[in-house]
């Protein structure tokens, strides 16, 4: 496999620019959908958790399929006519999802849940394809670093919008502050943005490196390829733990500021600084990155937030504003573990077709993207289960005993699934420079060839 030239940085801003658009969708089903179910509907928070939850794992089935056919057949017209031709329904589906039930009882929660599945499916399709372009751009593991703090710089951006503006701009599109309204109206704005960004990062891509040249392997190659990838499959389980641990964290900060703090503006503005701080934070681990390794970053970044939580666990916090510092400190820390995920994983590519003589590259994009919904519906049911256990009532006030099991499901289970990440992270192989000695032996034995 011989190297291409080097992308320009302007060319991978560029290609990174798609994230916004993405994360305009991702952030608003990740930071308010789950409460929208909960508290702007008034769905049961069980039920509101399980649909959320099997959401979550469709999702995740969704991107193994995209990632099976990206490997399988290249796409008539390109990558870059996917996004143009997929940017459609795909933000007439996120509109769809945040349309309020329009059928009493168990078939309004079943025509709710059909939005929510159709949305997952339509994001699967377009993002996979655009994800296993990464691995495209260039075989070079800086590039690839680069590129993964461009796209978390871009998605954080779109954090920040979404935690910002989601309320308010919908409430002004809506012509009213009634939540059902102001979140649908927010969806058309997100849906008609992402849109027309997607419209042209698709107009404007180039493939920089082809696709491999061999013959698509069978679904079972490609999975037998993938177990034995040990880099993949360690990075992937680690991921999966980290993942539970910080989507219980995050889908908890709108309760804890209604419910524990009394402050919902407060807990809007909470998420607003976090993505903020995350943008800022992005650079300073891509400056860490280089004379630690990005696995290493993984180790520093984990052990921190596991500090911060057990200071959480011993003072209780009661002020909104020192809340929302704690959070945005947290947030600085596990952008870190982000960032180390999406910069190593392109690189298993490389460690695993060394291993098994297969390059897939959709697989494993569509593979982690399962198994990171899998743990996203871990997550949302072990929060759901947490609060319903502990007495939880949506839009009432809650007892002491409620919110002290509350905020011990919010402490534990992230501080649990914390320490296992680290140490499955320990058995990754990607060390520092490993990733530049295996794309040397490739080269090596393509000239051989």
């Amino acid at each position: 496999m011989l190297s291409p030239p080097s992308p320009g940085k302007l060319r991978l801003l560029l290609f990174a620019a798609g994230d916004f658009a993405f994360n305009l969708y991702w952030q608003s089903i990740m930071l308010f959908l789950l409460f929208y179910y909960s508290d702007a509907l008034a769905l049961p928070i069980a039920t509101a958790a399980a649909i959320y939850a099997a959401a979550s794992v469709w999702d995740g089935i969704a991107n193994f399929v995209a990632g099976m056919i990206a490997d399988r057949r290249r796409p008539r017209g390109g990558y870059g006519r996917v996004l143009i031709v997929g940017s459609i329904p795909l933000g007439l589906a996120c509109i769809l999802t945040y349309v309020p039930p329009v059928a009493p009882g168990f078939w309004g929660v079943v025509l709710l849940a059909a939005g929510h599945f159709l949305f997952r499916t339509a994001y699967a399709a377009l993002n996979v394809p655009y994800l296993a372009m990464t691995a495209r751009i260039s075989v070079d593991s800086r590039d690839r670093a680069f590129v993964a703090g461009a796209r978390m710089l871009f998605g954080t951006l779109a954090w920040v919008t979404v935690a910002s503006l989601t309320v308010p701009v919908g409430a002004w599109l809506a012509g009213t502050a009634r939540p059902t309204d102001a979140y649908f109206g927010a969806a058309i704005v997100v849906a008609c943005a992402a849109t027309v960004i997607l419209m042209l990062v698709g107009a404007t891509y180039r493939d920089e490196t082809p696709p491999a040249a061999s013959e698509p392997q069978s679904i079972r190659a490609a999975l037998a390829s993938l177990a034995a990838n040990r880099a993949f499959v360690t990075l992937n389980l680690a991921m999966m733990a980290m993942i539970v641990a910080v989507s219980v964290l995050n889908k908890s900060v709108l309760y804890y500021f209604k419910y524990f703090l009394g402050d919902d503006a407060a807990g809007q503005s909470a998420l607003a600084w976090m993505g903020l701080v995350s943008a800022i934070a992005v650079p300073f681990w891509m400056v860490v990155q280089r004379p630690l390794g990005t696995r290493n970053v993984w180790f520093v970044a984990t052990g921190a937030c596991m500090a911060g939580l057990a200071l959480f666990a011993a003072v209780e916090i009661g002020d909104p504003r020192a809340m929302q510092l704690f959070l945005v400190a947290m947030q600085a820390v596990i952008i870190g573990l982000h960032f180390s995920f999406w910069a190593m994983l392109p690189n298993t590519i490389e460690y695993g077709e060394q291993a098994t003589g297969l390059r897939v590259e959709g697989t494993v994009f569509g593979m982690a993207a399962l198994l990171q919904r899998v743990a996203i519906g871990i997550a949302t049911v072990l929060l759901g289960f947490g609060f319903k256990s502990a007495g939880y009532v949506a839009n009432v006030a809650q007892s002491a005993v409620t919110l002290s099991l509350m905020r011990w499901t919010i402490i534990a289970v992230p501080l649990g699934f914390l320490a296992l990440s680290c140490l499955l992270m320990l058995l990754n192989p990607l060390g520092k420079g490993a990733h530049a000695r295996i794309v040397g032996r490739l080269e090596e034995e393509s000239k051989k060839g």
